[in-house]
């Protein structure tokens, strides 16, 4: 018999990869959503077209149109299937909207997410849960560290404890994260708890940049997906503080479901990993324009705003090597040229 996974923001970066990654693998996949993306930041941003791509390409696939915030929805879901995997990517993803509507922000962010793991513990408490958590739950704690400016980037010093990159022992505590990064917090913690309290298999990824060729960029979120798109159709760019400098560790949405594969093969219970581009794959905004407008043979139109968004990061490269150490069998398809060529090449500017 099949297996069955449940990907919520099924037609997202992440979620779609997903669900390409298991229907080819033949599992049963079941999506959730519903589009709330162009709400968040309007009808660019609607990911409409990669939902109707999944249900015409993968005859396994079914999607649900509901919002993971309705427990009655997710109940009958639960009720008629039982699930071996659920990959849990649907999140309100940007800092600036977060401010604007908190409450909303943290009813998806947070609310859905125990939605979810309780659903999981009592329908099909021997699946795997796989959360995408993110780097913002460390607040602005990086943007402390003693940064060396150079020509086209930030950089630690190299015998510093974090310059091959973040790790997990980074605190939490004492920081701004934006409202955005706080509701991702609780999530995070409680897909955790969900793991060492009630011995679920579960396991948070704190992403980096994530991103590649499904990716619906927009301003306020998916910056190297929005960064191609501007660049290739004539817009402006804006690019907030750090003077251009600031550096994002960027890994593909395959390498990263790749990852999630490692763990449903060998789960383990409330695991929590940084995961990103490393120092295997990494940019400043300088750099990625630079590579954007040679590929494109176009000139990239910026304006700068002498002011950086509030808990963003001045520089941060994941740390992966807690999650080698767990999965050494898995390693990386994409490095930062090779992501930027296929964005360019896509012919989807978001």
């Amino acid at each position: 018999m099949a297996k069955k996974v449940l990907v919520t923001g099924s037609a997202g970066l992440i979620g779609s990869e997903s669900v390409k990654f298991f229907s080819e693998k033949d599992f049963e996949v079941y999506g959730i959503d519903n589009n709330m993306r162009s709400y968040f930041f309007g009808k660019e941003a609607s990911t409409e077209w990669n939902k109707n791509r999944l249900v015409e390409q993968f005859k396994n696939y079914t999607h649900f149109n509901i919002d993971i915030r309705d427990q009655e929805e997710l109940k009958k879901i639960f009720n008629a299937h039982t699930f071996d995997l659920i990959i849990h990517t649907a999140a309100q993803p940007s800092h600036d909207w977060a401010a604007k509507e908190p409450i909303t922000d943290f009813s998806i962010n947070a609310s859905a997410t125990l939605y979810l793991l309780e659903h999981m513990r009592l329908y099909c408490p021997g699946a795997v849960f796989i959360f995408t958590s993110t780097n913002k739950v460390y607040g602005d704690t990086p943007n402390k560290l003693p940064f060396i400016e150079k020509e086209s980037r930030y950089e630690l010093p190299k015998d510093h404890k974090y310059y091959q990159g973040i790790d997990e022992s980074m605190s939490i505590d004492n920081s701004t994260h934006s409202v955005f990064g706080a509701s991702k917090v609780a999530a995070d913690i409680m897909v955790q708890e969900y793991g060492k309290y009630f011995g679920l298999k579960t396991a948070v990824f704190r992403g980096g940049c994530l991103t590649g060729p499904a990716h619906s960029g927009t301003k306020l979120h998916g910056f190297l997906a929005y960064l191609v798109k501007c660049i290739a159709e004539g817009q402006t760019y804006s690019i907030f503080g750090y003077k251009g400098k600031q550096v994002r560790d960027n890994i593909h949405s395959y390498d990263l479901v790749n990852a999630f594969y490692h763990v449903y093969q060998k789960p383990r219970s409330g695991e929590v990993y940084n995961i990103g581009g490393s120092r295997y794959s990494n940019t400043s905004i300088l750099e990625a324009i630079e590579k954007i407008e040679k590929l494109l043979k176009k000139k990239a139109h910026t304006k700068y705003i002498n002011e950086n968004r509030i808990g963003d990061h001045q520089w941060y490269i994941s740390d992966v090597s807690k999650f080698k150490s767990h999965y050494p069998s898995w390693t990386y398809s994409y490095d930062n040229d090779k992501i930027i060529e296929e964005l360019c090449k896509s012919g989807h500017f978001g």
